[in-house]
């Protein structure tokens, strides 16, 4: 077995004891936020397993949500359920057009107070990812995208190919775990990509961002933008590290989770 692959499972195997006690966690975690973690497009929820179990250490109850990736209304809509029937402060986390969902999903919920940009779109009412994607050059996804799957609503699937996965998407991530994310990776709706936000939480939601200078689906300039835009009250730039800074470095993107979570969640 491979370093990658026992970090993999070692995580796994974290997370499902964690969820075996969630009873005990949950007592011990009384006064913490919940931490609700939203994946984004090509990814999955384990793509979080190195952030969740650093943060179900720590004692905060966690929750990695299956984003159905089908539409921003539609996704937005599945996390407010969970939001709703989840008790106490909430802390919403965003990964990529994850951060869309997020930015939609508070709808005015007084439970959550704060949000966290994980390499994320933080869409402006009217905005779609597909937009601030191209607002700045140095995007690379178009290239790397296999033929669209027609799906019988009309819609089409959109994936990475899986021999571009790699260097598109994960470049920092070891290459055996790179290609397990290739393989599991979850696809989207091109009109998910190009749905309009109806809801821009950041402006009355405290922020957090972070992100890597080596990000090929988002450029750095746009990330950068949302960021300031939002009013971030700290934004964190990783030096080299890929889209899914999450996987690569979980120790910072927990420590900035854990930041915005003891500010904001009383």
């Amino acid at each position: 077995m491979t370093t990658a692959s026992k970090t993999r499972n070692a995580a796994a195997a974290t997370l499902l004891a964690a969820a075996t006690t969630l009873g005990s966690v949950a007592s011990f975690a009384a006064d913490k936020p919940t931490v609700i973690l939203v994946h984004g497009a090509f990814a999955e929820a384990a793509s979080w397993n190195g952030v969740a179990s650093r943060l179900i250490g720590q004692g905060y109850p966690v929750i990695a949500a299956a984003n159905p990736l089908r539409g921003v209304a539609n996704d937005a809509k599945y996390v407010s359920d969970i939001i709703e029937h989840t008790s106490g402060p909430i802390v919403l986390v965003g990964h990529s057009y994850g951060g869309s969902v997020i930015t939609n999903a508070v709808n005015g919920s007084d439970k959550v107070k704060a949000l966290v940009y994980v390499a994320a779109f933080a869409p402006a009412t009217g905005e779609s990812a597909a937009t601030l994607a191209g607002k700045f050059p140095g995007g690379t996804l178009g290239p790397t995208l296999a033929e669209p799957v027609q799906l019988s609503d009309g819609n089409q699937d959109l994936y990475i190919q899986q021999d571009k996965f790699a260097e598109q998407f994960a470049t920092d991530v070891p290459a055996a775990e790179a290609a397990l994310m290739a393989a599991t990776q979850r696809p989207i709706t091109a009109a998910a990509l190009n749905e309009e936000s109806q809801h821009s939480a950041w402006a009355y939601v405290p922020s957090w961002f972070v992100y890597g200078t080596g990000d090929k689906n988002i450029p750095e300039a746009a990330l950068k933008f949302m960021a300031d835009r939002a009013g971030s009250k700290k934004t964190l730039s990783i030096p080299g590290a890929s889209h899914v800074v999450m996987t690569s470095h979980p120790d910072e993107v927990a420590a900035l989770i854990t930041e915005a979570a003891q500010a904001n969640a009383q």
